[in-house]
């Protein structure tokens, strides 16, 4: 008898298993290709859900009259009146861990490089929080990326945020390669945003040697996919950099390009019916681009930085574009390609003029510092009077200063050229400067205490 009451009580005490209700979702009652509208939906923006029977992915991006307004993060196809629109999830995340390393992920986490499925239990925030400002440590450190003018001239700091301007077609993504596969950093998180599919598989084959590529994170998402996609694509190639970065690690993420990522972010608010501001880009588009700057930077709790590097693609060689005058705002500098550089057949094109790195003054010795400082006086002297010399408008002894500088024009572009395949360090950047001509002049003798 007792028995039987101890068991009777045992099982009384184990809860019931949980009942089955179906997902709570809505209906689509409009589709203008674009975006889908959907009743009945109660969840707030940034929620996933699946549009009809094969519950293709969509994200929520805002309302519209008490309806729920999606977009597709992949092909939306044949969408019906009435189709289900069923939640899928819940805070957007991305897989972060070790398990990344060396392999290439699209926009939703999915392997493109027909490797095994990714195998990691960690997960962070596509989006994470606002951080404390004053948690932010300062940029102290240089950091090698492998390029001489770069190193030389304009020296980057750890936990700097740098831009790279250029049109297209001035070596942009040669550029990028060199900084990858030679760059002094624990981790490197490289996003292709908006890129042609063939410009992708030919980044990855002949930008990343075998070293490089087992420290490195591709997220890829080519230029036909989704634009929240696209988007996605940057958020989860920032938050993979943000974990790295929590543990303590050196990280350097490459984003190329902001400019296409607010492309995308224009045509998702377009599609909302956002007002149309400078060069037809909304408010959000551009109001996106600090959003992603400011989530690098160094880690004053945890110890790790992320230096990040955005390249920046100017419509038209205009720098005074929306995007590139943006992006000159929010960033610790910026590095100039040029076009009449490249022309030239100066390899890396960069426009030493042009180009600046703010924090250079704080990490670099101040004899580096005033070696950089005469070689940026002598160039800039050299190209205000180019078309003067050219002309044969210029005598000699006019200007004693242009002429040194003239003396010493062969000299600084075979100081700013570099092959492809050629790695220059920063102690090898600091010595050439002072071997062209521009370290520190020695003071003369001072004769001791007593001599005539």
């Amino acid at each position: 008898m007792q028995l039987t009451q101890a068991l009777s009580s045992l099982i009384a005490a184990v809860p019931a298993p949980m009942a089955l209700h179906p997902r709570r979702g809505g209906r689509v009652t409009a589709f203008d290709g674009m975006t889908v509208q959907a009743s009945g939906i109660e969840l707030p923006v940034g929620s996933v859900c699946g549009v009809g029977p094969l519950e293709v992915p969509a994200e929520l991006i805002g309302f519209r009259d008490g309806r729920a307004l999606f977009m597709g993060l992949a092909a939306l196809g044949a969408v019906v009146p009435g189709a289900s629109v069923l939640p899928l999830g819940s805070e957007p995340r991305a897989q972060v861990g070790a398990a990344l390393f060396g392999r290439i992920i699209d926009g939703s986490g999915r392997p493109l490089d027909n490797g095994p499925r990714i195998a990691t239990s960690a997960f962070w925030p596509l989006e994470a929080a606002v951080g404390n400002p004053l948690r932010r440590s300062s940029v102290t450190r240089p950091i090698d990326v492998g390029v001489r003018a770069i190193n030389g001239l304009l020296t980057l700091g750890v936990g700097q945020r740098i831009g790279i301007m250029a049109g297209s077609g001035v070596g942009k993504s040669v550029l990028l390669g060199m900084m990858v596969r030679n760059v002094t950093a624990d981790v490197v998180v490289v996003a292709l945003i908006g890129e042609r599919g063939r410009e992708i598989s030919d980044f990855v084959a002949s930008q990343l040697d075998d070293v490089a590529r087992a420290r490195t994170i591709i997220v890829a998402v080519a230029a036909n996919e989704a634009p929240l996609l696209r988007v996605r694509g940057v958020m989860r190639a920032t938050a993979i950099a943000e974990y790295f970065r929590s543990l303590g690690r050196s990280v350097v993420l490459i984003v190329d390009s902001l400019t296409r990522v607010a492309h995308a972010q224009r045509e998702i608010a377009l599609a909302l019916g956002e007002t149309q501001g400078s060069r037809g880009y909304p408010a959000s588009a551009l109001a996106l681009l600090p959003r992603l700057v400011e989530r690098a930077g160094n880690d004053g709790a945890s110890g790790g930085a992320i230096t990040a590097i955005y390249t920046v693609l100017a419509d038209g060689d205009d720098m005074n574009d929306p995007v590139v005058d943006t992006a000159r705002g929010v960033l610790d500098g910026h590095i100039v390609l040029s076009r009449g550089v490249a022309q030239r057949g100066l390899y890396p094109a960069i426009d030493i003029s042009a180009s600046v790195s703010r924090v250079m003054a704080d990490i670099v010795s101040p004899e580096h510092g005033r070696a950089a400082a005469r070689f940026r006086r002598a160039h800039a002297l050299v190209e205000e009077n180019r078309d003067l010399v050219l002309m044969g408008a210029y005598s000699h002894g006019a200007d004693p200063e242009l002429d040194v500088a003239l003396a010493l024009r062969a000299t600084m572009e075979a100081y700013r050229a570099q092959p492809r395949d050629q790695v220059c360090g920063m102690d090898e950047a600091v010595d050439s400067l002072g071997r062209a001509g521009f370290a520190d002049e020695p003071e003369d003798a001072v004769p001791a205490a007593g001599e005539a």
